[in-house]
């Protein structure tokens, strides 16, 4: 695997090196099975167990913006309540699954 660039001696070094990582069946398979995904992994978002203390900050913060959108109409503020409601809801029912199953 000569790419024409290095010195002979130092071409030979870094073949040794690469059949010395490709014998390495572990870092192999990890090499093999490492992919960057662009979409959430749906089973660590399902195992998402929010905490009492976030949940409660969470509505506060959604009052708040809900509030203040309501009083100003800055879409700035209904834009940011539109984003953190959401994510309220979805921590709030996690939190009322765990509190549920025991």
């Amino acid at each position: 695997m000569s790419i024409g660039r290095l010195p002979e001696h130092e071409q030979r070094i870094l073949d040794e090196v690469e059949r010395a990582l490709s014998r390495d069946r572990r870092l192999d398979r990890r090499l093999r099975t490492l992919r960057l995904s662009r979409r959430p992994d749906p089973t660590r978002l399902l195992s998402y167990r929010p905490r009492t203390l976030t949940v409660l900050l969470l509505l506060v913060l959604s009052v708040t913006l809900l509030v203040t959108g309501i009083v100003t109409s800055a879409p700035g503020v209904i834009w940011a309540f539109a984003a953190v409601w959401p994510v309220t809801l979805f921590a709030s029912f996690r939190l009322l699954c765990r509190w549920t199953e025991g």
